[in-house]
């Protein structure tokens, strides 16, 4: 079972601020908290949420916090108090950004929806998991974990100690179409997640205004932190970010891209977006119509693929050529001429 500091280290590199002004202070109380006490921070947070602008009392959040604790098991008693329940607003503004705001009119406490609401979000989703899984630990069979290979976390500390101060590193790196690792040297800047891979965001060294790239951490080892330090140049990853899908960025213009999908499947595709662009064009018993706005690079025309027949490309043109470009590869992967030939003739007698 992962450790809950490594997994909290985590959730401190999931806000990009944190990187760029560390916290040390508070990242230290969340590792030394409590389970007991991160979970009713959570309980508290997704209650009032659910409340809307009606919000709850004081006895109304115990009674809740009291029902929980009660049906998750906990052996000991809530120990809850009105300078408690203070306490936690505090750590919930502070940790989280999440502000409780009391209304002396109606004596209630209401949740005040934030601007990026997802850090604290991924949070609480990894201790709800984490939590569940201590659960069912004496019943392995009860939560089915998928069989992965190390995703490189145990180099998460060293990487954020370099990042924090400025440390130019040094590391052992296998890319997927090299046979031979390669020793490089670099200024780290960030770390970056997607589809359950940690990516290291870092600069060349040696390399004024260089390009920032990208290192998965799951190819990197030997690594080593330098005594010499680098002067950091601003970056701003989350505009870098902002309109790409995946890891890799491209300096091609964004575009707005109307995808189609059938009634199942856009269930599934509403229930987990495919970028945090997606707005919802049409939803009718036929179909739903989504749109996006992004670079469309090598990783969005894989997520294309796992929809396979199930999609289709209403705009623009060149997305959608782009896409039926790989769908001709793999079949001529895949197919005999005489196969891809028969195809054809079948699809142009339609």
């Amino acid at each position: 079972m992962m450790k809950i500091s490594t997994v909290l280290t985590v959730f401190y590199l999931t806000d990009p601020k944190c990187l760029l002004n560390p916290v040390d202070l508070i990242l230290k109380t969340i590792i030394m908290a409590k389970r007991e006490q991160m979970l009713r921070l959570m309980y508290i947070s997704d209650y009032l949420k659910s409340k809307g602008k009606v919000g709850a009392n004081y006895s109304e959040i115990r009674d809740h916090l009291e029902r929980k604790y009660y049906d998750m098991g906990f052996d000991n008693e809530l120990a809850f108090s009105e300078k408690t329940f203070k306490r936690d607003r505090t750590l919930l503004s502070e940790l989280f950004g999440i502000e409780i705001q009391f209304k002396r009119s109606t004596m209630t406490y209401r949740f005040i929806e934030q601007d990026s609401p997802e850090h604290s979000q991924g949070i609480f989703d990894s201790l709800m998991l984490i939590n569940a899984y201590k659960l069912t630990a004496d019943h392995s069979k009860i939560m089915l974990f998928e069989k992965r290979k190390s995703a490189g976390l145990d180099n998460l500390e060293g990487l954020i100690y370099a990042i924090k101060n400025n440390k130019t590193v040094s590391l052992q790196y296998a890319k997927f179409w090299d046979h031979e690792e390669e020793r490089r040297v670099v200024q780290p800047y960030a770390l970056k997640e997607f589809r359950y891979r940690w990516y290291l965001l870092a600069m060349d060294a040696g390399q004024e205004n260089g390009q920032i790239k990208s290192f998965g951490l799951d190819r990197i080892s030997d690594l080593e932190i330098h005594n010499k330090t680098f002067k950091r140049t601003d970056h701003d990853f989350e505009g870098m970010y902002q309109n790409a899908f995946g890891i890799v960025t491209s300096p091609q213009n964004p575009q707005k891209i109307i995808l189609s999908f059938s009634r199942n499947q856009g269930r599934f595709v509403k229930s987990l977006p495919i970028h945090h662009s997606q707005q919802v064009v049409t939803d009718n018993d036929d179909e739903l119509q989504i749109e996006l706005f992004l670079t469309p690079t090598y990783d969005f025309y894989q997520e294309l693929m796992t929809h396979f027949e199930r999609v289709k490309i209403l705009e623009p043109e060149n997305v959608r050529d782009q896409y039926v470009k790989c769908l001709e590869t793999a079949m001529q992967l895949n197919l005999s001429d005489n196969e891809i030939n028969g195809l054809q003739k079948n699809y142009k007698s339609r």
